[in-house]
């Protein structure tokens, strides 16, 4: 077995011991505010979108009902969660493309979500593991930065690591480890909090290590 491997069985291991339940950050109720939702973390704090979206879903929370709130009430709403002009019109226009092409039903499939405005393969990741139980491992900038710090990947993008992790992850370990590393990121190796070399799982995988990461973009 390689090192890489052991690392990334090992922290399974640890993982699975600090986080043996992983409940879903962002408050929703269904498919659609799931993915509004996650459309709306976009450089945004879960928080911050927990705190947003009651108001937005007290609105509309179908696409229904989204289709009849003007854009600009959107974004009005939205406005705290950043971005909110390229939101507020991403979120009235897929939930038209719901309702036009997928009889008002988020649809199940990478390539369905990745047509909508607004939805990236991260969102789409999400969407399908969460929702929909489809094994994905979306790989946000935290869980881009952990991996480099516990040397699973070299990926100077968040596609390279993702593709590096799930030949590292079981399967069917994909949609309960990413939230996982969330939560281990958050709480314990933050941006500015570890540097590769202070955490528990830092100094435990890379314990010959000297000089801190920099992480590669």
């Amino acid at each position: 077995m390689n090192l890489k491997q052991e690392k990334a069985d090992y922290i399974v291991q640890r993982l699975e011991e600090l986080y043996p339940e992983t409940p879903i950050p962002l408050d929703h109720t269904d498919p659609y505010t799931l993915l509004i939702a996650v459309l709306l973390s976009a450089q945004c704090t879960d928080v911050r979108v927990n705190q947003i979206t009651p108001k937005l879903f007290k609105r509309a929370n179908t696409p229904q009902k989204m289709v009849k709130v003007p854009v600009s009430e959107i974004e009005d709403i939205i406005r705290p969660c950043g971005l909110a002009p390229r939101k507020s019109k991403a979120i009235s226009d897929l939930s038209q493309i719901l309702l036009d092409k997928y009889n008002g039903e988020v649809p199940q499939s990478f390539e369905g979500l990745e047509e909508l405005p607004g939805v990236g393969h991260k969102t789409a990741s999400v969407v399908m593991a969460q929702s929909f139980g489809v094994p994905a491992f979306p790989v946000d900038t935290h869980i881009h930065r952990l991996a480099q710090r516990w040397g699973l990947t070299a990926g100077k993008n968040v596609e390279q690591t993702e593709e590096d992790l799930k030949k590292v992850f079981p399967r069917d370990k994909w949609n309960k480890l990413h939230l996982q590393i969330i939560f281990y990121g958050r709480e314990h190796c933050t941006a500015r909090g570890c540097d590769g070399l202070q955490c528990d799982l830092c100094s435990s995988l890379n314990f010959l290590r000297k000089t801190p990461v920099k992480t590669k973009k």
